[in-house]
């Protein structure tokens, strides 16, 4: 069996999962989240714990221990996400690049002619501090929440020489030696 499956899921107060068929749908004071259990796979609540079984076939057990770790995890970020959500900051280093949030679109200046213009997704809120340049992206689905970031980060990953770019906060960027003189 799987380790991770095999771990609880502790609702928070205020959290509740619901089971119908393979549809696991989780409610929480931040929305609704659901989430179509792999075959093979069943939930059983017990109070405010939430377990996931593992009903597959015994004679592949290896695949039945892949699924049952990765729809325990799925299962757990859809309570996580509804009752706290996810949130992920980026940081944005250069001389004169900086963020701004105008209705639903992040303009980023990045030393291209034009500021970037990038819309936010439905789902996701994002906010902008000036001093350091920052932004912090939050929402309820973790997938959509790093997948945003990533984009962003795309416009202009980290290089290794001066470090100038958009980089996550916390980041450790390899820095490489310049040319030498001589």
């Amino acid at each position: 069996m799987s380790r991770v499956g095999n771990s609880p899921i502790v609702l928070p107060p205020g959290s509740t999962v619901t089971v119908v068929g393979q549809k696991v749908t989780a409610k929480g004071p931040l929305g609704e989240l659901s989430y179509e259990l792999l075959h093979g796979m069943g939930v059983a609540i017990e109070g405010s714990i939430v377990r996931v079984q593992n009903k597959t076939d015994p004679s592949d057990p290896e695949k039945g221990r892949a699924l049952h770790g990765v729809s325990r995890a799925m299962v757990a970020n859809c309570v996580e996400g509804v009752s706290k959500g996810f949130s992920k900051g980026l940081e944005i280093v250069g001389t004169g690049w900086r963020a701004a949030l105008v209705g639903t679109t992040l303009e980023i200046s990045l030393g291209y002619a034009q500021p970037v213009k990038v819309p936010v997704p439905d789902g996701l809120k994002a906010e902008v501090a000036d001093k350091p340049p920052r932004i912090k992206i939050t929402g309820i689905r973790k997938d959509q929440v790093g997948q945003f970031a990533a984009e962003i980060r795309a416009l202009r990953k980290p290089e290794p020489y001066l470090g100038k770019g958009i980089k996550y906060e916390g980041e450790q960027i390899r820095r490489k030696a310049g040319k030498s003189a001589g």
